[in-house]
């Protein structure tokens, strides 16, 4: 798969909850920092402090390779205890011109929530592109290789899915104190 055919990664999982307990989880823009192995932290920009579609909020990353760079997501879905995605830019201009635009997106993350006789299947997908991310300069550097470099970031993009949607089903299944410190 080439970069410019934008590429996705996916996963879902039973959550053993109601949809409005896991909404409460996927749409906290802090919780895929305490799970993830590359975002480490998020704040809300421009005065956001709540998910809706237009809001705003940064995100902080870190990767072995790549190193540290900050982006900048804006929510494009929001249909309450249904869809949650945004929109990555790389609005510091980290892997090429800053981006400000959304048709120039690193990457558009989603969740979607099925209700179920048994709970909520969630799942979490993510499209890359079609603007430049942290893959564009390893594919200048080795066109030949773009295949094997996009299948490598898809398979880490999928282990990362794999941590949040395993994270958002403990503490859904555990309940609401399961998120305060300690609980």
């Amino acid at each position: 798969m080439r970069y410019a055919d934008g590429p996705t990664a996916q996963g879902g999982i039973l959550v053993g909850a109601a949809p409005p307990r896991v909404w409460e989880l996927v749409t906290d823009i802090g919780l895929p920092a305490r799970l993830s192995p590359e975002l480490h932290r998020v704040e809300w920009l421009g005065g956001a402090v709540a998910p809706a579609v237009g809001a705003r909020f940064a995100g902080f990353n870190r990767h072995p390779v790549a190193g540290e760079w900050r982006t900048v997501s804006q929510i494009v879905e929001f249909d309450a205890e249904r869809v949650f995605g945004w929109a990555v830019l790389d609005a510091d201009g980290r892997f090429g011109d800053p981006a400000d635009d959304l048709a120039d997106r690193m990457a558009t993350w989603r969740f979607e929530l099925s209700p179920q006789a048994d709970g909520t299947l969630v799942r979490q997908s993510v499209r890359i592109g079609p603007g430049r991310s942290g893959v564009s300069p390893w594919i200048e550097r080795m066109p030949e290789r773009e295949e094997e470099l996009v299948a490598r970031r898809l398979d880490e993009l999928r282990t990362g899915i794999g941590a949040t949607l395993a994270g958002i089903k403990a503490l859904a299944e555990r309940g609401p104190e399961a998120d305060r410190p300690g609980g």
